[in-house]
């Protein structure tokens, strides 16, 4: 996970954003600021072109003339995936092919947007491994890591290069680089470029192989969660890229795009947990992410949510200290009884799973409740 607490044990907050030095792998500076508000910064001065120009000699060597699929694109039907196989599409004249792995606790608004994203011009794939692993990696998950949604997050790595090599594509664009815009390993910062190793030790928290044990699956029930081999993957070739590293991220503009171009819509009410409600609605399982992040790390959705208003210039800080006073660390009571379904627990086996992953020095038990011992400033 790595550790980022002060050698005398206090918590303390960027001094720009309301980012937790809880947060894993997050760098600060002298002056206290984090290493997303550093990037933010950065940013803003940077010369985009020569980056620009690697992508499009990277679309050009990709490019097929017979109208064939040139790049594959993950998708949701949310914001980000959209933008960028629009941007693809209509700015670079690609041809990519959108994928979608299927979550396994759909929401109705999530699927309404998917469809609304495929309808507005773009072939898709979906994908839906075997559920009765994914169920079986995401408990597991659940138990080992803290990660209720580890089955698909691993999915989602794996399945758009399968489909890739299918399609003989050569290029796989993700949406942002998490650890560089929001805080964490800046290792990615000067390259587009991610692989299977980075995927697992940061994305998947070096967790991989320790589920895939935990939950003794035999192989033939691997398919899509089973990292394809070097020889298969033609690392020569193939590439999973970011695609925040070629242009200024900004998930707002993103969000704008997507409804006026792809059919998004929001939620009618905030999202549970934050005071946004037009992002990560496709499932039902995100929402106990988040609060295992809270439990695990003293933040949740609505402090990175203001996080990235206060560097996109859209919210001072001390705004954004109310509104995580006011709703982070909310617990997913509403799913409660789905989720108990779908991972065959009962009401006291999950309480103790979620339990498991409070962590003490950051939390104490206030009448049943976990409850912070810190305060946001």
């Amino acid at each position: 996970m790595g550790s980022s607490f002060r050698k005398d044990g206090e918590i303390f907050w960027c001094t720009t954003c309301v980012a937790m030095s809880t947060r894993p792998r997050i760098t600060f500076d002298a002056e206290g600021k984090c290493n997303a508000c550093q990037w933010a910064d950065r940013k803003k001065t940077l010369d985009w072109a020569p980056r620009q120009h690697q992508l499009e000699a990277l679309l050009d060597g990709a490019r097929k003339s017979d109208g064939g699929f040139d790049c594959v694109v993950p998708v949701s039907g949310g914001k980000d995936g959209s933008y960028v196989a629009y941007q693809l599409k209509h700015k670079y004249g690609m041809n990519p092919l959108a994928v979608t792995i299927n979550p396994p606790l759909p929401l109705e608004l999530g699927s309404r947007n998917l469809r609304n994203f495929i309808d507005s011009g773009f072939p898709h794939v979906a994908v839906s491994p075997d559920q009765e692993t994914m169920r079986a990696l995401n408990r597991h998950g659940l138990m080992e890591m803290g990660f209720p949604y580890y089955g698909w997050l691993i999915a989602i790595s794996v399945a758009p290069a399968e489909i890739a090599l299918r399609f003989d594509c050569d290029l796989v664009f993700y949406g942002e680089d998490g650890e560089v815009e929001y805080g964490g390993s800046s290792e990615t910062e000067n390259t587009p470029f991610i692989d299977f190793s980075y995927i697992e030790n940061v994305y998947l928290e070096a967790g991989y192989e320790k589920v895939l044990r935990s939950a003794g699956i035999a192989g033939n029930k691997l398919g899509f969660f089973r990292f394809p081999s070097q020889e298969s993957l033609r690392t020569e070739r193939l590439k999973w890229m970011n695609w925040s590293y070629f242009e200024d991220w900004d998930p707002y503009r993103n969000y704008l795009l997507a409804k006026e171009h792809c059919g998004l819509e929001e939620s009618t009410a905030t999202n549970l947990g934050t005071f946004t409600n037009f992002a990560q609605n496709d499932q039902a399982l995100y929402a106990l992410h988040v609060y295992l992040m809270y439990l695990k790390f003293g933040f949740g959705r609505a402090n990175q949510d203001a996080s990235i208003d206060i560097r996109r210039g859209a919210m001072s800080r001390e705004q954004a200290v109310e509104l995580v006073h006011l709703y982070d660390g909310s617990p997913p009571e509403e799913f409660r009884e789905l989720y108990l379904d779908y991972f065959e627990l009962s009401g006291e086996q999950f309480d103790a799973a979620l339990d498991k992953w409070a962590n003490t020095a950051l939390f104490e038990r206030v009448s049943g409740a976990w409850k912070p011992r810190f305060s946001p400033r």
